[in-house]
């Protein structure tokens, strides 16, 4: 029947809530003009109260958003396109993964790399075959 799928439920109660809270701002905001126009002593208390519910007005439109992005984080519909995305992605990374070790294998010669038996660590510096490998990684 509508063009726009209907809010959903925590959303549309916000919305509900901040316009009675609107409207009776607006209706506190007319009763202070008519008092001030009549020159009546109601004109300061319903000028403080009307600046309370402002704010509070403002508060409740806050919520409407808050909620709304609550709700999208808790319940939101799945990007299908970023979903896509990202399986692409980590397609594309497992085969660069596969092409740098097919190509440290390539240059290895199959061989297993040297290790450093005082600092457990592989391929470093003090450990022998070292010198077979430049700083680009290149023979």
């Amino acid at each position: 029947m509508y063009a726009r799928p209907r809010l959903p439920d925590p959303v549309r109660t916000a919305a509900v809530r901040a316009v009675i809270i609107i409207a009776l701002t607006l209706c506190q905001l007319v009763v202070m003009l008519l008092a001030l126009l009549a020159g009546s002593w109601l004109v300061l208390p319903m000028a403080i109260s009307t600046l309370l519910s402002a704010v509070v007005a403002t508060w409740s439109v806050l919520d409407i958003w808050v909620t709304s992005q609550s709700w999208r984080q808790r319940n939101g519909v799945v990007s299908v396109p970023s979903s896509v995305a990202r399986a692409n992605a980590r397609a594309r990374r497992a085969e660069r993964r596969a092409a740098r070790k097919a190509a440290r294998r390539q240059g290895r010669g199959g061989a297993a790399p040297a290790s450093d038996a005082s600092t457990g660590a592989e391929g470093t510096e003090g450990s022998e075959g070292a010198g077979d490998w430049d700083v680009l990684g290149l023979r």
